[in-house]
């Protein structure tokens, strides 16, 4: 079905559906309420919103009490217009414009093609889908946990969700605008920013030479700078001396194969074997004078 052109496709529209759940295989899903916001796609300025509970045509569906506080339960539902009776209004609001929702994709799309089916009428067409699942899976990772709305909600704290269609539609827009926020600022400084996230801090040393920070960022914890402010000694041991030594030895014979590189290895063995007995002998001093003095 093609979409008709109007000056509404620019505009998105953020909805959310409740309804049933199945308790048995093979039973369907039954749409209890809509609920919507559009805005503008530049500003994000609200431009209309609606809600409205549904009347299934069997009551029976609805459960008579609601396992969440303010859940909708059939005595809410029982005196709510039928869909066919709001079937307008969804479809000026859904039809030709972009749509945008949390999961919306693989539920709401489905159940609002389910509803006009039902009553014979053609379902409302999109000109694109913004499922914010799918983004923020893909672009803000799973830094909140798991990807559920009432997760990333209580990650940003904005409160509890609801579990309403109008309340849920508000909740999912606060929470695009927080990951856009994050994934602005992580762009803005991603050394900074983008290592403190994954736990990995940033190193900065400072030159004894000019007294001056360096431009460039250390990040990796496996190799930390090595600037006349920041030396770190590795206490090898003997025996592992002598193996790092060999398979350097080995591979450079191997890439040069030349007999002047044997007496270079042998005089570099000899000066870290003087190096390392050096450091043994400092070490045993200080714990000497270290023990004189208690």
């Amino acid at each position: 079905m093609d979409v008709p052109c109007n000056s509404c496709n620019n505009e998105i529209v953020f909805f959310d559906l409740e309804t049933t759940v199945p308790k048995r295989g093979g039973e369907r899903f039954w749409v209890l309420e809509f609920g919507a916001i559009v805005v503008t796609p530049h500003k994000l300025a609200e431009i209309e919103s609606y809600t409205t509970l549904i009347r299934p045509k069997d009551l029976s569906v609805v459960s008579l009490k609601s396992s969440r506080s303010d859940g909708i339960t059939r005595k809410a539902v029982e005196k709510a217009p039928f869909f066919e009776d709001v079937a307008d209004r969804i479809f000026s609001i859904l039809n030709g414009r972009v749509w945008a929702g949390h999961n919306i994709q693989r539920f709401d799309c489905v159940r609002i093609k389910e509803a006009f089916h039902d009553i014979n009428r053609p379902a409302p067409v999109p000109v694109g889908i913004i499922d914010s699942l799918g983004v923020l899976t893909e672009k803000f990772g799973r830094r909140a946990g798991n990807m559920k709305m009432a997760t990333l909600a209580s990650y940003f704290g904005l409160g509890q969700q609801k579990h309403r269609s109008l309340d849920d539609v508000r909740m999912n827009l606060e929470v695009v605008k927080h990951c856009a926020t994050v994934l602005f600022l992580e762009s803005s400084l991603p050394n900074t920013l983008h290592s403190e996230l994954h736990g990995s801090p940033s190193i900065m040393t400072r030159s004894r030479s000019n007294g001056k920070s360096p431009c460039k960022e250390e990040s990796s914890r496996k190799s930390p700078p090595t600037s006349f402010g920041y030396q770190r000694t590795v206490p090898y041991a003997r025996g592992s001396l002598g193996k790092v030594t060999e398979r350097v030895k080995g591979l450079l014979c191997k890439a040069q194969g030349q007999p002047p590189l044997q007496q270079l290895l042998k005089h570099s063995h000899s000066l870290l074997r003087l190096e390392f007995q050096r450091k043994i002998c400092m070490d045993k001093t200080y714990a000497t004078c270290f023990l004189g003095h208690i």
